[in-house]
């Protein structure tokens, strides 16, 4: 946990989610690793997760964080299903959205326009994602 965080008396909570039929995911689990040894509450949803699975997660354990590993190219179908899902419960303005995987660089505006804050491809550095995780997840109070 960071001195602010310890100062403030709260931590910062992450879903780390798997979305549709991608079965790979070793970067999920190396993200959560790294989130965790940075002082995060990490929950990871594990394979196969539908939007609407993932949705529920985030909105009942109160997540800051949403971080979707995509491998497949399904992101275009994918992501906006969450994003929606999130509006409909009204966490979506509460709720810092990152896609960590394979997305063509065409796709990143899309995704970014749509609410997504970052989209962190293979071999962004951990430091990299945890400092913009730090400096960007939404004041919850």
């Amino acid at each position: 946990m960071s001195t602010q965080e310890r100062e403030e008396g709260r931590q910062i909570r992450c879903l780390i989610a798997k979305v549709g039929l991608d079965g790979h995911d070793r970067g999920a689990h190396v993200i959560s690793r790294a989130f965790r040894d940075a002082g995060f509450e990490v929950i990871y949803s594990g394979l196969h997760r539908a939007p609407d699975e993932i949705v529920q997660a985030a909105v009942q354990e109160d997540v800051g964080v949403l971080g979707i590993s995509i491998l497949s190219g399904a992101h275009n179908t994918l992501i906006p299903k969450i994003v929606s899902g999130l509006q409909e419960y009204d966490a979506f303005e509460d709720t810092l959205i990152l896609v960590g995987g394979i997305v063509p660089d065409d796709d990143r505006e899309e995704l970014l326009d749509m609410g997504v804050a970052a989209v962190f491809g293979p071999g962004t550095p951990m430091a990299d994602t945890i400092e913009f995780v730090r400096e960007n997840v939404h004041d919850r109070e």
